[in-house]
């Protein structure tokens, strides 16, 4: 057993702020929350976290891990001045380039960031047509080697390969969710990395890939994961294809419920999002990477029953991502306020919770032991009622201490359990390849 002693425990839903709250941790799960508990269980091991907050863990609930090694890319990227063209020059073009090595360390080098920058969980969703088989295995090797909670899926397509292409996608899919579903049953690794089954975007997969995925869906007990109308063209090309709103024509073939993320969604209509939360299903809201593909805003939030926060692969830094996304909605004279927003970046847990069958994002016994801890000493009160203020406006990932994932150190007193500089330096040799390959490619 573990008792973190003398925190200030912090608790987004319901919110809550106490000082001097000791946690009480056995293996994967909370096990006690109170005063004293060092006392009442003399035989743990005591970790003395006196002026630190303590809360549940934080997740960032759309990322693409396959971008890691495009940071500063030195790829001839052609001018790309709208949405389609920025996919096509770039990150078309790196996707097709990744090999195994690249996809493993461009993973790990994400996953290392996340924790660093406070995340316990990141829901990935995966492309690299070149290597399309074991792909999802090779990034799960990532997270377990960073200890970070996850989901991923690979982005099934006919943009490159038609319908060879589309079940090539699926299969993965299948093969890493039935991956999954062994290891559980072995029980010899931890838990740490769930399945979706993945999917572009409706406006690169046919009637024929949205079958596929159904069984896909319908077979493994999976949701879907894909990109929604987060370019006009994506609605213009399903009502000129197939005479349907985009979340209509994925709901003809079974594919939403209440496992579903849809990533994005700026332009859905009344009717899409109808269905959406008809089914209870998720919206993922990526505002960063909305403003800088110049796509637009989603000014339909207040309508969704349930959204959460995501990057959409501009890293894993959810402290900023929730300020960009509470600032561009004012910007946008939006009506929300940051309470709405810190809701939003603590649904994440919800999703987990969905999707591991456990309970995650409060502190309360029975929760799984995936905890943010954060140095953090404000000038001003800081209550329950203005939490969401300091997560708006004061709250960084500069602020992180350590983070525990499944009830284990992932990063502890700013320090990863192991020597990371050699695998960064890894990392940038084999960018330098990625991006000339990048070059070589038709």
């Amino acid at each position: 057993m573990l008792i973190i002693k003398n925190a200030t425990a912090v608790q987004m839903e319901p919110a809550f702020i106490k000082e001097g709250i000791d946690i009480a941790i056995e293996n994967d799960l909370i096990v006690e929350v109170g005063e004293s508990l060092s006392a009442k269980y003399p035989n743990a091991e005591v970790k003395d976290f006196t002026g630190k907050l303590v809360m549940p863990g934080i997740v960032c609930s759309h990322n693409h891990f396959y971008s890691g090694l495009a940071r500063g890319i030195m790829a001839d990227i052609k001018p790309s001045p709208d949405f389609i063209s920025i996919l096509k020059n770039l990150w078309w073009r790196m996707d097709r380039a990744l090999d195994e090595e690249a996809l493993y360390y461009s993973g790990l080098i994400c996953s290392l960031e996340a924790i660093r920058h406070g995340c316990t969980s990141v829901i990935d969703h995966h492309a690299s047509p070149s290597y399309i088989e074991g792909s999802l295995a090779t990034l799960r090797k990532g997270f377990l080697k960073a200890g970070l909670r996850g989901m991923t899926c690979f982005e099934t397509t006919h943009r490159n390969g038609g319908v060879e292409e589309m079940a090539a996608g699926v299969e993965e899919n299948i093969r890493f969710a039935q991956l999954v579903d062994a290891e559980k049953e072995r029980g010899v690794e931890p838990y740490l990395v769930e399945a979706h089954i993945g999917a572009h975007a409706p406006f690169t997969v046919s009637n024929k890939g949205m079958a596929m995925l159904s069984e896909a869906v319908k077979a493994t007990g999976r949701g879907l994961h894909i990109h929604v109308a987060e370019d006009r063209y994506d609605v213009t090309h399903s009502h000129h294809h197939y005479d349907q709103d985009i979340v209509e024509r994925l709901d003809s073939f079974g594919l939403i419920d209440s496992k579903t993320l849809l990533a994005h969604g700026l332009f859905l209509s009344e009717k899409d999002i109808s269905i959406l939360n008809k089914h209870d299903g998720f919206l993922v809201h990526n505002a960063r990477s909305n403003m800088n593909n110049n796509v637009g805003y989603s000014h339909q939030l207040r309508q969704f029953k349930n959204v959460a926060i995501g990057t959409d692969g501009i890293g894993a830094d959810m402290f900023e991502e929730l300020k960009f996304a509470f600032f561009k909605h004012r910007d946008a004279g939006g009506q929300m306020w940051p309470d709405s927003f810190m809701r939003h970046l603590w649904n994440g847990n919800e999703i987990l919770g969905r999707n591991f069958g456990a309970k995650f994002g409060r502190l309360e016994a029975g929760y799984k032991a995936d905890l943010t801890i954060l140095d953090y000493t404000s000038p001003t009160p800081l209550v329950a009622d203005n939490l969401p203020g300091h997560f708006a406006f004061a709250l960084n990932a500069s602020n992180v201490n350590s983070v525990m994932v499944e009830g284990k150190f992932s990063y502890l007193n700013r320090e990863f359990p192991f020597d990371v500089e050699p695998i960064y330096k890894e990392a940038r040799e084999v960018a330098t390849r990625l991006w000339k390959d990048m070059d070589n490619l038709d």
